[in-house]
């Protein structure tokens, strides 16, 4: 997460080319919070917020407030607010361990989106049943490395590049990369942290069937079609990609392309060999999806606390 807060960091380009949240996702934590008779819409929080992309979509609530630890994403969420959602919609600089700015019983819904993976959940499971009303929830969703449907053998390549010992694989921040590319099945359970604060914690998976790994999955949901040049500028937008260039600044001057266009190289020879045809990176398109984990919480009742 340090990453994000170098002068370097460029949160306009990160908000660009990462994918957005598909209205399935939104809706399967509005349905899940108001499963509880006489469920609340006043305040929703969105932890580790970014640069906003997910709270500018808790529209049922009336007031919401995402809280970031960096503050040029901060700064980059308050630009990204719709004019008609200004007296709506907040941002706060903040951490998800101290939500000292929030009082006790407060907020109806908690949600951080491919944030989670950075928290100390001993100290964030207490905030949130803190903060949380009686019967208010918590929808928290993370997702791993890319996937290519159309063509499956080039997962070998992308895998390396991301985990490979000489490629990205040292310069992630750890446990944060494994825990997401996890899915978050390592974030430990709300009814297991404060089990007198929460009656209900539940994982959901959704992926690609191919992929074997990923307990009972949904269809994927999160997707996005884009032309190969954008998917490079989607690679670029890794924290990795930073840190390795940091530690290997030649790599940028290198005739052949730096790391993550060499990849995109790869992987366009590889599709033109094997299919046949010709890829201009900048017109032909391809479906992208990330596998996603969603973890649900509730607080108890008044009656159960």
């Amino acid at each position: 997460m340090a990453t994000f807060a170098k002068a370097t960091f460029d949160s306009t380009r990160y908000a660009l080319f990462r994918p957005t949240y598909p209205r399935q996702l939104f809706d399967a934590a509005f349905r899940y919070h108001d499963r509880t008779r006489g469920a609340r819409w006043d305040l929703a929080v969105d932890l580790g917020c970014g640069t906003g992309q997910a709270t500018v979509e808790l529209t049922p609530f009336k007031r919401v407030i995402g809280i970031d630890p960096s503050e040029k994403m901060v700064e980059q969420a308050r630009l990204a607010v719709p004019q008609n959602s200004a007296n709506r919609i907040e941002f706060a600089q903040g951490s998800a361990e101290d939500l000292s700015m929030l009082p006790d019983s407060s907020v109806d819904l908690v949600i951080a989106a491919q944030s989670s993976h950075w928290f100390n959940w001993d100290k964030v499971w207490p905030e949130i049943a803190r903060v949380l009303k009686p019967s208010g929830t918590a929808s928290i969703w993370g997702y791993g490395e890319i996937i290519i449907p159309k063509y499956p053998y080039l997962e070998p390549l992308i895998s390396d590049y991301h985990g490979g010992p000489d490629q990205l694989g040292p310069h992630w921040e750890q446990p944060g990369r494994s825990i997401v590319e996890g899915l978050l099945r390592d974030v430990p359970a709300a009814t297991e942290v404060c089990p007198s604060a929460f009656s209900e914690f539940q994982q959901t998976f959704f992926s690609s069937p191919h992929i074997t790994d990923v307990p009972s999955p949904l269809p994927t949901i999160l997707k996005k079609t884009m032309t190969w040049s954008d998917l490079l500028a989607y690679l670029r937008t890794s924290s990795a990609l930073r840190n390795f260039h940091d530690k290997h600044p030649e790599d940028l001057a290198r005739s052949d392309g730096n790391i993550s266009e060499r990849l995109l190289l790869r992987l366009i020879r590889n599709v033109e060999e094997r299919e046949g045809c010709e890829i201009t990176p900048e017109k032909v398109q391809v479906q992208v999806e990330w596998p996603l984990g969603l973890l649900q919480a509730r607080k108890k009742t008044y009656q159960q606390l």
